[in-house]
């Protein structure tokens, strides 16, 4: 039986026949899934938060209002961003949730999130981060293990914080760690980015890019707090960019291009079993190149399909072997981020060494 969230997003109207008690289950669903801002956009849209009972919409009103004034922030601290890195000459790449809103992608509508990405080379990392600096951005990473960590393993730099403002950046130099097995190779995505409309000096990843840079996020990570969010992007971008033509035709051989086979099948798979999303047949069948053997292919339905449900409160049941599926995809996450010897370092170290320094005397 899927979430009353997952009809509701699926079939907007469908929302109309609740009572005032299946209401209030959406509305916490909806919230822990950072998805109410979204909810609320997507009643309007269709115009139907004025039908909505009068308690529910008040909340979903208040959520437009928070989501106008964090857009309006986002537009901001970008603006900062981009006066910041003015002199180094270097295309500001916006990713994810940042980009959906600086470009008007549907995706973006309602969505929020809580720090900004941007794509650089590798080769220029230092200068941007003395740039940042120079603006008022430090590093919210002060342990000199999660420093090595980040600089020498991961795809960013330590997550920079405002001194001021409190706003966060994460700056890319790929998708994907160093260490990973698999790692789509940056300079392909940031020769194909693309000008954001009525936005001078910004850029964004190819449509193509955008939604498997997605799914490698969702699929080949390993939190899944926002897994239902994540997911329902993939379904509206899905919606927007599939009615370009050479979408759906093209997205199976950049996948395989990028080495992104497995993140885009497992993508197609589940937005067509959550949301039923409308995909090509013969796009679904270009994607089965990167399906798991059937074992495997069971196994992560298991895990997935209960990840992907919205994260509910302590107080509202939930499915007793969630948390065992969370627990395996986040080991599965890092995994996929490490070999093995460095992997076992990592977990050590985060668990009982860094654990230990947090403890206060």
């Amino acid at each position: 039986m899927k979430p009353l969230l997952v009809g509701v997003l699926r079939d907007t109207r469908s929302a109309l026949a609740l009572d005032l008690g299946e209401w209030d289950l959406l509305l916490r669903q909806a919230a822990s899934a950072d998805l109410l801002a979204t909810l609320a956009r997507l009643l309007q849209d269709a115009d139907l938060l004025a039908q909505v009972p009068a308690a529910p919409r008040a909340h979903l009103a208040w959520a437009l209002t928070a989501a106008a004034s964090h857009a309006r922030g986002a537009r901001h601290e970008v603006s900062q961003i981009a006066g910041a890195l003015a002199e180094l000459d270097l295309p500001l790449i916006l990713l994810k949730g940042a980009a959906y809103a600086m470009a008007g992608i549907e995706a973006g509508r309602g969505r929020l999130f809580s720090d900004i990405d941007i794509l650089v080379p590798k080769t220029r990392l230092d200068e941007v981060e003395a740039a940042l600096m120079l603006h008022g951005w430090a590093s919210a990473h002060h342990d000199a293990y999660d420093q090595r960590y980040y600089r020498e393993w991961m795809h960013e730099l330590p997550p920079m914080m405002h001194v001021r403002r409190g706003n966060t950046i994460d700056v890319h130099h790929a998708i994907l760690p160093e260490t990973a097995a698999v790692r789509p190779d940056p300079d392909k995505l940031r020769a194909a980015a693309l000008p954001v409309v009525g936005q001078p000096g910004l850029f964004m990843l190819a449509p193509h890019d955008m939604f498997l840079h997605s799914a490698v996020h969702l699929f080949s990570g390993g939190e899944f707090e926002h897994g239902l969010r994540d997911l329902f992007d993939l379904h509206r971008l899905a919606g927007q960019f599939g009615a370009t033509p050479g979408f759906w035709q093209g997205l199976a051989p950049r996948a395989a291009e990028l080495e992104l086979s497995r993140p885009l099948f497992y993508a197609l798979r589940y937005l067509t079993r959550v949301f039923g999303t409308a995909v090509p047949a013969a796009t679904l069948m270009a994607a089965e190149a990167g399906q798991p053997n059937a074992l495997l292919r069971q196994l992560m339905d298991a895990l997935f399909l209960r990840a992907l449900r919205p994260p509910m409160p302590a107080r509202l049941s939930r499915d007793a072997l969630a948390a065992v599926a969370l627990f395996v995809l986040y080991v599965r996450g890092n995994w996929l981020r490490m070999p093995p010897v460095l992997l076992s370092r990592h977990l050590f170290h985060k668990a009982f060494i860094s654990k230990k320094q947090e403890t206060p005397v």
